[in-house]
């Protein structure tokens, strides 16, 4: 005889279409702009401008969007962010039900990265390289901080999917978390 199946737990809807979408989105056009490089010509330009675009709309998204894509949702100040890193640091941070102060205030540093990273490559297509060498290794730069950021936004992910029981790249397709527990804010 064969045990009953666990029962699935609850979830609720956390992140729209929209929002998922233009993740997605927004993840592929920086991998695309990245691994084409210099020498990708117009497809690396197009994907630099897909990636500006989607940042645009989950900025106007960010103000008149559901609940948890308001930026009013996650977006905390700096004490917040501190304490979460406190108790993160101590391994007793809170699991949030949207993004966390430090996940807030993280996205809002990939956002600009990508605005920046995105802006120098307009100006480069714009103007040239050549004449302008500072501009191309400032696009670079951010490119590169860009990745790398990308990089330490995956392992928060990681982290705290280990740390609270939630897949949280599931959650980033489906939408949907656990329902949250009194605990949970």
């Amino acid at each position: 005889m064969s045990a009953a199946p666990a029962p699935r737990a609850a979830t609720i809807r956390v992140w729209d279409p929209l929002v998922r979408g233009l993740h997605g989105t927004l993840a592929a056009a920086v991998v695309g702009a990245y691994a084409l490089g210099d020498d990708g010509g117009v497809w690396h330009e197009r994907f630099g401008y897909v990636a500006l675009a989607a940042v645009g709309v989950r900025l106007a998204w960010g103000f008149v969007g559901s609940r948890r894509a308001r930026f009013a949702d996650f977006v905390r100040g700096p004490a917040a962010i501190k304490a979460y890193g406190r108790e993160l640091v101590a391994g007793r941070e809170p699991r949030y039900l949207g993004h966390n102060p430090l996940g807030g205030a993280w996205i809002l540093m990939l956002l600009a990265l990508v605005i920046a990273t995105g802006a120098t490559g307009w100006l480069l297509s714009s103007y040239g390289e050549d004449e302008f060498e500072a501009l191309e290794d400032a696009h670079e730069v951010l490119a590169n901080g860009l990745l790398l950021a990308a990089a330490v936004h995956v392992t928060g992910v990681f982290w705290e999917s280990i740390r609270h029981g939630e897949n949280l790249a599931r959650a980033m397709v489906t939408g949907r978390k656990r329902e949250p527990s009194p605990d949970d804010r």
